[in-house]
């Protein structure tokens, strides 16, 4: 009951905690300075000077200080990071808020080894920043993301929620696109495969113009890789232990100058885990229930590499970027199940089935990027060419024990065998145009076309005693072959003016499906052609407080495993199949918001609905006393709700985030049976609290909250946990060890039930979640 006070106590104070200044007018403006030298008092010469918007990997302008040590930049209005290199010296950086021409102080520079104190102009880094687009995550900012994965990311992050599989929700709605540096890529097929020390930043869209993709009901989630953003020669090293064997270690590195950049990143991840599964399915008709009970241990090792570099040449810009991710996974799953009558309580059936399971994954992304720039910060041009490969080859060894409750050598007889040998490409050419006009405003245009094949091969044996060996199963093995090609062009016309902003666009996309099943010679195609409009403004009330709205039309398509029609029998009595007459979701979004940004703090006010034709889901039929979970297209659903996100400074050392997400769903699926018609209300919560402690010392206390949440047939069940993180700095914040505790009371677990007029289901699932990591980091 304390902690629940103290949590809510938290959000309260989040919520009331705010104070600050606002903004200034619009223009472009001068900033000069000089560089001399810390010890001699002596002008620095041919200094590097960039002047960088906060969380931008390139300059917006810059130049090198003359003879005398003095330089000029010009830039429009708004915040800066001023960043200043030269060999021998220690590189260092100021915050600039330009909202008039500028003069500095002259600022020195310290040979390395040497102090500073002239030149110190820091503020806390919120680790969430929320614009008129979305939000963007810094993930650095948060400690439980030390040894972890992308997946930890977005565990913390306002809006966003992840299933016991990985699939990620916002906002309740699973569809998003996620993206690798702004590209479609291969390897966003296993998130947990992405360290979240190679990751810079997150990107989430909600409601994203005509520039993006129109695909995904929720939006966008875009992953910026590590690439290094500062002049000179950086980079850093994380080694993180924790219970059970888990490690983690990586380290990143890279050398710029005003000509070139070039970077790389390692980082090699062992996993290991245990859990359960309990499921219980009453049958009513057959007057049966079936107990089933999963434990499981697991182990991964990943090795993760990304690299490339940019080269820059007059107002010319080329950049290469890869990235290679190879991991072994290896689990063993072992199922107990018994039916047993429902009056008298007698056994009718028993069995164990033990898979012994081994997955190979490797992948590539390759991009190669042109990018010309102007004199005018609003003219640009990008031309980008990509493609992506996967490989995933699974063997599963089952070993069935029938009539039997134990696993012993004694009692097996049954045995199968399966591969599957799974093939990605994904190729991307697209190009960008933006150009002002002489009314101010500006036009956006651009290209795109993505060209997928997805091959899955799959083949099922059983051992015959009789012959001794393996044979396949033509009724079950399957090769599915899945091609779509997306071209896509847009136009997005925006103006600007002291108080509105607006942004319209519009975007045509032209879709090509064709799949085909080798084993029947079944092939389906599908062609369309739709428009997707979307409109986004904001209104400055006054300087700290402004109003946005936003509208977009999406699609989502069904992807290629929810339609393979090829049973995954694993379980055979409870059997996951696709459906190949899946049609795509249509989408209207909207979004009206409002935000108030101070000095320290900043809140922002979310309503949004979205309404779906066509929602793609899970339903469960049962047929012959066997279960068939599938997905399938639903009449319609809609979702409305409030958000509320927060950042303040509450005392120096004290800084509070967090998010409350209040939404109520409806889901239509009248047209397979009244039984999956549901409606219901759902919220979460995110609170983070950070405190700066003496001594070097850093702690957070992170709280999430998921309430129960409806689907077709049923609902999800709640779920809390809270994480707790120390850190200490050492070597002027250059290094950190820190110690965190994940899931303090144990309490994650996934559960959730289902009721329709032949059956009633509930299942429990429970990874081990609390564990200890220390972590250890030093950059240069």
């Amino acid at each position: 009951m304390k902690l629940n006070q103290l949590y809510y106590l938290s959000v309260c104070i989040l919520f009331l905690a705010f104070a600050g200044k606002g903004y200034g007018q619009s223009g472009e403006f001068s900033l000069r300075g000089s560089l001399v030298d810390g010890s001699s008092e002596d002008p620095l010469s041919f200094v590097q000077v960039a002047l960088y918007k906060p969380g931008e990997e390139r300059p917006v302008t810059f130049s090198d200080s003359n003879e005398d040590g003095k330089f000029t930049l010009r830039a429009p209005e708004g915040d800066y990071i001023l960043r200043f290199f030269l060999l021998g010296f220690d590189e260092n950086e100021m915050e600039i808020n330009l909202q008039q021409n500028r003069v500095l102080d002259p600022i020195k520079m310290t040979p390395e080894n040497q102090d500073l104190e002239e030149v110190v102009v820091q503020s806390s880094k919120f680790p969430i920043r929320s614009d008129a687009e979305g939000l963007t995550i810094n993930p650095s900012q948060n400690l439980s993301n030390l040894g972890g994965t992308l997946l930890d990311i977005l565990r913390n992050t306002p809006s966003v929620s992840v299933s016991e599989d990985g699939a990620i929700t916002l906002r309740g709605s699973s569809g998003t696109n996620v993206l690798i540096n702004g590209r479609n890529s291969s390897l966003t097929q296993n998130l947990d495969q992405i360290p979240a020390s190679a990751i810079e930043q997150i990107k989430i869209i909600n409601n994203p113009n005509a520039r993006y993709d129109a695909e995904a009901e929720a939006g966008v989630i875009d992953i910026l890789l590590k690439k290094g953003q500062s002049l000179g020669t950086h980079g850093n090293g994380e080694l993180t232990y924790g219970t059970r064997g888990r490690m983690n270690a990586g380290v990143n590195i890279n050398h710029r100058t005003l000509r070139y950049n070039v970077f790389g990143g390692y980082n090699f991840r062992r996993w290991r885990s245990i859990g359960e599964r309990r499921t219980e399915r009453e049958i009513f008709e057959d007057g049966e229930i079936l107990n089933q009970n999963t434990n499981s241990t697991s182990e991964n090792l990943g090795h993760n590499l990304n690299f490339g570099a940019d080269y820059y040449f007059g107002n010319n810009i080329i950049s290469y970027e890869g990235f290679f991710q190879s991991s072994d996974d290896s689990q063993v799953n072992t199922l107990y199940s018994d039916l047993r009558d429902v009056d008298s309580n007698d056994l009718v059936l028993e069995y164990v089935r033990r898979n012994r399971e081994t997955e190979a994954d490797d992948g590539i992304d390759n991009a190669l990027i042109y990018e010309r720039t102007f004199d005018s910060p609003d003219k640009s041009f990008k031309v980008i060419a990509s493609n992506s490969y996967r490989n995933q080859y699974k063997i599963q060894n089952i070993d069935i024990f029938r009539n039997s409750s134990e696993p012993l050598e004694e009692n097996l007889n049954g045995r199968e065998r399966a591969f599957t040998d799974e093939k990605r490409y994904i190729t991307v050419i697209q190009t960008d145009y933006t150009t002002p006009l002489a009314s101010g405003a500006k036009v956006e245009a651009g290209l795109k076309s993505t060209i997928r094949k997805f091959d899955n091969d799959y083949i099922y044996t059983r051992f015959e005693e009789n012959i001794q060996d393996f044979v396949p199963d033509p009724n079950i093995s399957n090769r599915f072959v899945y091609k779509d090609q997306i071209h896509a062009g847009y136009l997005i016309y925006s103006g600007s003016s002291k108080r509105f902003d607006y942004t319209a666009g519009l975007r045509g996309e032209y879709t090509y499906v064709d799949t085909y099943l080798a084993n029947t010679g079944e092939a389906n195609q599908q062609n369309y052609f739709n428009l997707f409009p979307s409109l986004q403004t904001l209104y400055k009330l006054n300087e700290e407080n402004s109003l946005k709205f936003s509208y977009s039309r999406r699609i989502d398509r069904p992807t290629s495993w929810r339609l393979n029609p090829f049973p995954d029998i694993t379980d055979s009595l409870s059997v996951r199949r696709g459906n190949p007459n899946l049609q795509p979701e249509m989408i209207h979004s909207l979004e009206l918001g409002h935000m108030a940004n101070f000095e320290n703090s900043s809140l922002t006010t979310n309503l949004f609905y979205r309404h779906v034709d066509g929602q793609l889901d899970f339903v469960t039929i049962v047929e012959n006393g066997i279960s068939y979970s599938q997905p399938a297209n639903l009449n319609t659903a809609e979702s409305y709700g409030v958000e509320f996100i927060g950042i303040t400074d509450i005392r120096p050392w004290w800084n509070v985030n967090g998010s409350v997400t209040a939404f109520r769903i409806r889901v239509d699926g009248s047209n397979i049976g009244e039984e999956f018609v549901n409606q219901g209300f759902a919220w979460n919560s995110k609170l983070m609290n950070s405190f700066e402690l003496p001594k070097g010392f850093s702690f957070q206390l992170i709280g999430n909250y998921e309430s129960a949440e409806i689907e077709a047939q049923g609902k999800d069940l709640s779920q809390y946990y809270m994480d707790l993180n120390l850190q200490k700095s050492f070597w002027e914040n250059k290094g950190a060890l820190s110690i965190s505790l994940r899931d303090v009371f144990d309490t994650r677990r996934f559960a959730g039930n289902s009721l329709t007029n032949t059956f009633r289901q509930t299942f429990y699932a429970k990874r081990e979640s609390r564990f200890v990591m220390v972590s250890g980091r030093y950059r240069f």
